[in-house]
């Protein structure tokens, strides 16, 4: 099921697989230059469904306008709010929140988590810094994922440019083969399928 929503920034698109009598739903934004078919996003939706949780692969207003380039973060966070606040309302309204992304998708995630209510966010690929960057503190966006409370699982390619973050106090980092563009379906399947029942 496909849903257009109305957001601050235009029509966003959600992409649903509900589970009957789901407790728990997936949320997932995409990353700044891709789209909901990212096959880490792909993989994630699949083991979710296979354990009984409700997704929605969320797509931003500047996408589904046809852009690539995406706008401020206020205006992303704007949106996915906006968007978490229909969904709550409608289609997931039983259903617990983790909240989460892909890249951009995952910063996203992390900014808003407060004010979405998430139970836990899931990070794919999370990009701690621009690439050659990694020394350039003022650069970091390590700070975003600290600022999460709840629970976080990072899943992180070993050879990401976008570097790698640590463990923290309600963090999981799970490296997996790869870069940042996380194709090995297998492996993120098997970070996500030893996480998420814990809050189901």
């Amino acid at each position: 099921m496909i849903l257009e929503l109305e957001t601050p920034q235009g029509p966003a698109r959600a992409h649903l697989q509900i589970a009957e009598g789901a407790s728990l739903a997936l949320v997932l934004g995409h990353g700044a230059g891709g789209g909901v078919q990212a096959p880490d996003l792909q993989a994630a939706a699949r083991v979710a469904g296979e354990l009984g949780v409700s997704v929605a692969l969320v797509e931003q207003p500047y996408r589904v306008a046809g852009r690539r380039s995406q706008p401020r973060a206020e205006q992303l966070d704007a949106a996915w709010l906006a968007v978490i606040e229909q969904l709550q309302a409608g289609a997931l309204s039983s259903a617990r929140l983790v909240a989460g992304g892909r890249s951009a998708g995952a910063r996203v995630a992390c900014r808003t988590a407060a004010d979405t209510g998430a139970v836990a966010v899931l990070c794919l690929a999370f990009p701690v810094h621009p690439p050659g960057r990694a020394d350039d503190t003022a650069k970091s966006r390590l700070p975003e994922l600290e600022a999460v409370t709840v629970p976080v699982l990072v899943v992180q390619g070993e050879s990401d440019p976008f570097g790698r973050p640590p463990e923290g106090t309600h963090r999981t980092v799970i490296r997996v083969p790869g870069n940042h563009s996380l194709r090995n379906a297998e492996a993120v399947e098997a970070a996500l399928a030893g996480w998420l029942p814990r809050f189901n």
